[in-house]
């Protein structure tokens, strides 16, 4: 018998929902025909449901990474929930017949290896510069093509003149005027850079649009401050943006170049480019210290956000599953896991500080003790040093606002001002929330077991406290011996 994970079984699911219903089914005893091949790659379920004739669901694990999931129900979700209710029948040890594998499974896992063989012998042609079929040498990229980029270059350029001209308008006009200025002019470039194809110039125009609409409603000086971060930001992705397009066009060289510029100027990596630039990884073991979701407002997208860290190197990265306001029934939500990720490859973009991963395949395991002290091993022992180096990455415009530190700490208590993490040295750092994040610091005074915040290991973000005018660390998760207190969800 195959074995499953609840964890497993929650990640395949399109959203809490159908995890939560499948788990019913199989609980209720809604299956009336269990059965699996004899090479233990094939499942089947007869399922009740509500309509005339019984669900048979199947489970196809030829790929033992990607399970391919069939059901007869007119559910839209995939898997649905009576797919899922297959996987909790397993995982609860259920007895299953012996069955031979359907004929046509077997025809569809054919055509499924021979697309597989094409695109492989594609890709393998084109490396070599050969045709798939005919020997020949592949074509180079048409002039047709490349003039295209060279239009779009151009366009882009276009766009971050008007834009710094904006900038440059409401810098000598001075921020005093904040409260005055008439917004339409910059709403109406904002509409115009996406046909600029500048979406990272234009989600910081819209920040800075919500900034001063702000201030105009309630004259928090907090806003001056927020305006003055967004314009640094803007301006100096101008600059670098500009200087980048321009050598681009000079040296009419059309290669990817591993930079974040690329995806600012409207570039979507895909996995094979990231592979091809070698920012890869091979037999990575994840574990999962964070999750949160955050919505911004200049992106109008929900971002939900994994902080994980690498077993075997130490380096902390996040995931970002991003979900537009106009296409959230069509986008899965991420959630919490709380066991580790095996991965063959994991593909990592290009920037500094906590970079992003993605993957297509991985296995899920439970979280084990050697995990643990592998994440523990990697706590840093100086708090005075993290933020040095967090004061130093901080100060780029171009850097993420928050950045995300392991640090072993000797003790976590009170002062007059407010609860502080102690290291083992004495050093310490002030905790405190990030504005318009979700708040954590008064929920390790929650916490019973006073023996967790004394020689453990704090998760946590370094960020600039504009109202503090100081470094404080956003605290996120304890990490014990034993397991993960997780201060968000």
């Amino acid at each position: 018998m195959r074995q499953i994970t609840e964890q497993q079984i929650l990640a395949l699911a399109p959203n809490p929902a159908a995890g939560a219903n499948g788990k019913k089914i199989s609980q209720k005893g809604g299956f009336v025909r269990l059965e699996k091949s004899a090479d233990d790659t094939f499942y089947l379920g007869e399922c009740q449901g509500s309509g005339k004739s019984n669900y048979i669901t199947t489970a196809d694990f030829i790929e033992q990474e990607v399970p391919v999931f069939r059901c007869s129900c007119p559910s839209r979700q995939f898997p649905c929930k009576h797919s899922l209710a297959l996987l909790y029948e397993m995982m609860a040890g259920k007895h299953f017949a012996d069955c031979e594998i359907p004929e046509d499974i077997l025809k569809k896992r054919e055509k499924k290896k021979q697309r597989e063989e094409k695109a492989a012998a594609g890709e393998t042609a084109a490396g070599s510069g050969q045709s798939e079929d005919k020997g020949k040498p592949a074509k180079k990229a048409s002039n047709a093509g490349k003039a295209a980029r060279t239009r779009k270059r151009k366009k882009q350029l276009e766009g971050l003149a008007l834009t710094e001209k904006l900038v440059r308008e409401l810098l000598d006009a001075g921020l005093g005027t904040m409260g005055g200025t008439t917004l339409s002019t910059y709403k109406e470039l904002s509409k115009q850079l996406g046909d600029y194809y500048l979406p990272g110039p234009q989600r910081l125009l819209n920040r800075l649009i919500l900034e001063i609409e702000a201030f105009q409603t309630d004259q928090k000086e907090s806003h001056y401050d927020n305006t003055l971060d967004a314009l640094e930001k803007l301006w100096a992705l101008i600059k670098k943006s500009t200087a980048y397009l321009q050598e681009k066009l000079e040296s009419e060289e059309d290669g990817l170049d591993a930079t974040p510029l690329y995806e600012e100027l409207g570039g979507v990596w895909k996995l094979s480019e990231l592979e091809a630039l070698g920012s890869s990884r091979k037999d990575v073991c994840l574990v999962q210290l964070a999750f949160w979701v955050e919505y911004d407002e200049a992106r109008r997208e929900y971002i939900d956000m994994g902080c994980w860290m690498d077993t075997g190197t130490g380096e902390i990265c996040l995931t970002c599953n991003y979900r537009p306001v106009k296409a959230l029934k069509y986008v899965k939500q991420e959630d919490s896991l709380f066991g580790a990720v095996r991965l063959g490859s994991m593909q990592i973009y290009p920037g500094e500080g906590n970079r992003r991963v993605r993957w297509e395949q991985g296995t899920i395991t439970e979280l084990t003790g050697g995990e643990l002290a592998a994440v523990r091993s990697f706590a840093a022992e100086s708090v005075a040093a993290e933020a040095k180096a967090a004061k130093n990455y901080l100060k780029n415009a171009m850097a993420a606002p928050v950045l995300y530190r392991l640090i072993a700490f000797a003790q976590i208590g009170q002062t007059e001002e407010s609860l502080v993490l102690v290291d083992k040295n004495g050093g310490t750092i002030r905790l405190g929330d990030i504005p318009e994040k979700e708040p954590t610091t008064e929920r390790l005074r929650l916490l019973t077991d006073a023996r967790v915040l004394e020689n453990q290991a704090l998760l946590g973000g370094f960020y600039y406290d504009a109202a503090a005018r100081r470094i404080l660390f956003w605290p996120l998760s304890i990490v014990t011996e034993t397991g993960i207190i997780r201060l968000l969800y």
